[in-house]
């Protein structure tokens, strides 16, 4: 993979960290439930740090990071996507956000496992690593909130 393949990667991962950010922000616009508002704005400056992030390695070259491996339950995998309204439950919210996260992990993995230069590759796997992390808060906090009676 050449330089200019290179920055056309971390591009398109900065457009979707913005995509991600704008979309974070507009569910905790729309949320009616003060804590469902605090999640999304916290994943949306989560967002806004891996925007910051890859614009470094754009910037600067590559970096290497290191970050702990996160549970993956799968939870809400199977489970229809709801659509983005006014009236958005707080477990709808949830649902869209970890459906997000989990299209960026994927993403990310995919770029990682096309990669031939072992330091942009880990770069990728580092980025699906932290959403792999978001998701897995976010499937906790759903666990919480869709099923109270198991606590």
């Amino acid at each position: 993979m050449n330089q200019e393949e290179y920055r056309k990667i971390i591009s398109l991962a900065i457009d979707r960290e913005i995509e991600a950010y704008a979309f974070y922000h507009a569910v905790s616009d729309i949320s009616k439930d003060k804590n469902l508002k605090y999640i999304f704005n916290d994943l949306a400056e989560d967002e806004k740090k891996h925007r910051l992030t890859l614009e470094g390695f754009l910037t600067k070259g590559l970096e290497t990071l290191y970050f702990s491996e996160s549970k993956d339950y799968k939870i809400v995998d199977a489970l229809p996507t709801p659509s983005l309204t006014m009236d958005l439950k707080p477990l709808e919210g949830l649902v869209i956000a970890i459906k997000n996260e989990l299209e960026a992990m994927q993403m990310y993995t995919q770029l990682a496992n096309a990669s031939t230069d072992a330091a942009q590759k880990n770069i990728f796997l580092e980025l699906a690593s932290m959403e792999r992390g978001h998701k897995s808060k976010l499937e906790d906090i759903y666990t919480n909130m869709a099923f109270p009676e198991v606590w």
